[in-house]
């Protein structure tokens, strides 16, 4: 019997700069894809020259560029990476062994989070960052939501156990960098909102603002990242309180 095949995919948009660092891992992979959405810098010759079939498109929506890939995958199994991560080789010979013989039909992979160079192991979460992600699954297992950011998940099949390898994540490069993707996260969930007509009330999200600040920072351990777990817990829970104010006082900016 012949083994599964695994596509690995990666989406982006403009990533020149961390594109082949990101993609020379997942040569291991039986098929390389890369989707490149509304691109104007060398991301397509770097894609290429790392051996990726590249597609090229203009989504509006998150989870229409991502399942765009899905759809173009080949393999019996789909590894997802985004521009900004580094699956290791260690990664990839877990994936192997686990898809050899899996009767589930995806698995979470644990993520090792940089702000700079500094790895920062607790208070992620109020989808502000995790320390997990549903990134391996059955072809045809796993569809987007049509959400501007953070799109929701269907699922066929069952979860499997979550794999021991993580991938690096190098999610902020900065303090700056961190506080510039708070505004674009709460700006496109303000979209979101609008566009379901429903943004919430004030009162409503100045209790998740709390709740979400409290999760991060005290219950899963922020404190222990000093400053930074603190920025993460305030980015966490300003993150719905700034998309429901930008919905409701500048709807005209954000449809």
């Amino acid at each position: 019997m012949s083994l599964p095949r695994l596509s690995a995919l990666v989406v982006a948009r403009n990533e020149e700069a961390r594109l082949a660092r990101c993609l020379a891992p997942l040569a291991a992979a039986d098929e390389l894809i890369v989707v490149l959405d509304r691109t104007t810098d060398a991301s397509r010759a770097i894609a290429e020259k790392c051996g990726a079939r590249v597609i090229e498109g203009a989504w509006e929506v998150e989870g229409e560029r991502r399942n765009a890939g899905l759809d173009a995958a080949t393999g019996d199994w789909i590894l997802e990476v985004d521009a900004d991560e580094i699956a290791p080789p260690e990664l990839l010979t877990e994936i192997r062994k686990v898809i050899a013989a899996c009767p589930h039909g995806w698995h979470e992979i644990p993520i090792d989070n940089y702000i700079g160079d500094r790895l920062v192991r607790h208070g992620w979460g109020g989808s502000f960052g995790t320390s997990a992600v549903p990134r391996l699954s059955r072809k045809g297992f796993k569809r987007w939501g049509s959400q501007r950011v953070h799109p929701s998940l269907t699922w066929q099949g069952t979860k499997g156990p979550r794999l021991s390898t993580p991938l690096a994540h190098y999610v902020d490069r900065d303090i700056s960098d961190m506080l510039g993707r708070l505004d674009r996260y709460s700006s496109a969930k303000a979209a979101d909102l609008l566009a379901a007509g429903d943004i919430g009330t004030l009162p409503g999200n100045l209790r998740r603002f709390v709740s979400r600040f409290w999760k991060c920072f005290v219950a899963r351990r922020g404190y222990r990242e000093g400053g930074y777990g603190l920025l993460i817990a305030l980015c966490a829970g300003l993150y719905p309180l700034l998309s429901h104010l930008k919905a409701r006082l500048e709807p005209d900016r954000h449809r």
